[in-house]
């Protein structure tokens, strides 16, 4: 039994190494027609760490999952549960809202004017 379960916890282990709440993750194993399938839950607030910068460290971890699931002769990949309303929520704490009125120039006061010297009152 504990050898069936090997990519789970495998999954597990890795997660739990890269994130800052080790005790909110936990994997739900699903096996069908297609393979396995490792669902990881993590609390949101570490949800970039376990994607990473352009979803490099999931795509990492899911490769080496692969190969765990190759030697034991089953197609294995893993899902990222992300909580609803998650995207919208990110969206938010990046700075300002979202407009739908055109960018606009700064106004000419704001330009530099005339010579760096007098700038620096030198």
């Amino acid at each position: 039994m504990e050898e069936q379960h090997q990519d789970a916890q495998f999954v597990e282990f890795i997660v739990k190494a890269i994130v800052d709440n080790p005790n909110d993750v936990k994997v739900e194993r699903t096996v069908d027609e297609m393979g396995v399938l490792c669902t990881l839950h993590v609390n949101p607030a570490d949800l970039g760490q376990v994607i990473g910068r352009q979803g490099q460290t999931a795509k990492s971890i899911r490769t080496l999952l692969r190969v765990v699931g190759a030697k034991n002769h089953a197609r294995v990949n893993m899902k990222i549960y992300e909580p609803e309303g998650y995207r919208k929520f990110k969206g938010e704490l990046g700075g300002k809202p979202m407009t739908d009125q055109p960018h606009q120039a700064a106004p000419q006061s704001a330009q530099p004017s005339g010579d760096l010297a007098d700038d620096l009152k030198l």
